[in-house]
C-alpha cells in the first residue's frame, strides 16, 4: 500500500522552468541534469517495485526528516511487519570505481560516496524511531536501477543492491512472512506528519522576471510554443497540440511557482504568455477558474474557495 507517493521537487520543476527561459551556468545545468536523472530513475524504480512487490508493506516516497537536529532524505521506505527498509535509489549509468571510501567515474570526476549518505540516513532513522517509542528494526539498502552502470572494485557489502542482483532482493522481500497491523500504519502516518516541508539544501540560480523568455512551452518537448490555431496551440517543432485553457492554466501553474509572492493578473499572464495575443481570452480564462479579488486596474486573481488544497 502506498501511504506517500512520489512527486517532483520543487527545485527541478523551477530548474526546469529555468533552463528554458534562461542561460543557466555550466554548475547550475548540472544541477538540474543531475536532479532530473535522479528522478527519472526514482521513476523507474516505482514502476519495477509495483510490477514485482507482491507481500504486503508499506511504502512511503521522498520523506525529508529531521533527528538529533540533522536534516536527511530517504528515497522510498518499506515498512514491513518487522523491518522498516530504508532505499536509497541511484540511477548512475556508466562505469565508475571505489579506491576505498572515494568514489570517482572512470574518468577520474570524484563523486560523493553513496554509501555513506546511507550509512548517515539509517543512523538518523534508527535514533528517530528510538526516539518516538518504536521497537522495529531497520536495515538500508544502496539500489544502482540502471542496467548501464558497472562499478570497479566494489566494496564487499551486502546492502549494495546492483542492477543484476534486483530481482534477488526482490524475491527476498516477497518470501517475507509479514503481517501489517495497526502499529504499523500509525508509525507510517506519523512519518508524513513529521516530515519537513522544504529542503534547506535547494540550490537555485538568482532570477528576475524581466530576465525570462517569456512564452507558453510546449507539454510536450519543452520547446516554446509559436503558433495557435483556432482553439489550440500547437508546437511547431514536435507537432503537440493543446487546448488554449489548458496551456494558459499551465503558464499560471509555472509563474507561480516561479514567483509565489506575485499577483496573478490578466496583464501579467498576458504578458507571461506572450504568444496569445487577445487579452480578452486571458481575462475570460483566468474568470472561469479563478476568483476576481479588486477592482479596476487592482484586481487580481486567486483560487477559488472549493480549489485550494
Amino acid at each position: 500500500m502506498i501511504i506517500k507517493t512520489r512527486s517532483e521537487s520543487a527545485e527541478l520543476m523551477i530548474l526546469r522552468s529555468l533552463s528554458i527561459r534562461m542561460n543557466l551556468s555550466e554548475k547550475e545545468r548540472s544541477n538540474f541534469l543531475n536532479l532530473e536523472k535522479g528522478f527519472i530513475g526514482e521513476q523507474q524504480f516505482d514502476k519495477w517495485f509495483e510490477t514485482n512487490f507482491s507481500n504486503e508493506g508499506l511504502i512511503l516516497n521522498d520523506l525529508l526528516l529531521e533527528s538529533n537536529n540533522t536534516i536527511f532524505q530517504i528515497d522510498s521506505l518499506l515498512i514491513t511487519s518487522d523491518v522498516v527498509y530504508l532505499l536509497e535509489i541511484k540511477n548512475y549509468e556508466g562505469d565508475f570505481y571505489t579506491d576505498g571510501d572515494i568514489w570517482s567515474t572512470l574518468s577520474g570526476n570524484e563523486i560523493k560516496n553513496p554509501l555513506l549518505q546511507l550509512k548517515r540516513s539509517e543512523s538518523l532513522f534508527r535514533r528517530l524511531l528510538q526516539n518516538f517509542g518504536y521497537n522495529i528494526s531497520a536495515e538500508a539498502n544502496l539500489i544502482f536501477i540502471n542496467p548501464e552502470f558497472f562499478l570497479y572494485q566494489a566494496p564487499l557489502n551486502p546492502s549494495i543492491i546492483f542492477p543484476s542482483q534486483l530481482n534477488r532482493f526482490m524475491d527476498k522481500l516477497n518470501k517475507k512472512s509479514t503481517n501489517i497491523k495497526d502499529r504499523h500504519l500509525k508509525l507510517a502516518k506519523h512519518l508524513v506528519s513529521i516530515q519537513l516541508k522544504n529542503s534547506p539544501y535547494t540550490r537555485l540560480p538568482d532570477y528576475s522576471y524581466d530576465q525570462l523568455e517569456k512564452g507558453i512551452i510546449c507539454g510536450g518537448c519543452n520547446t516554446f510554443v509559436t503558433t495557435i490555431n483556432k482553439e489550440m496551440v500547437v508546437c511547431n517543432e514536435c507537432g503537440y497540440k493543446e487546448d488554449i485553457t489548458a496551456a494558459v492554466l499551465r503558464g499560471v501553474m509555472e509563474f507561480r511557482l516561479l514567483f509565489p509572492n506575485q499577483k496573478i493578473t490578466t496583464n501579467g499572464i498576458h504578458n507571461w504568455c506572450k504568444i496569445i495575443q487577445s487579452k480578452k481570452t486571458i481575462r475570460r480564462i483566468l474568470s472561469r477558474n479563478f476568483q476576481l479579488e479588486g477592482h479596476a486596474k487592482s484586481s487580481y486573481f486567486v483560487n477559488r474557495k472549493e480549489n485550494i488544497d
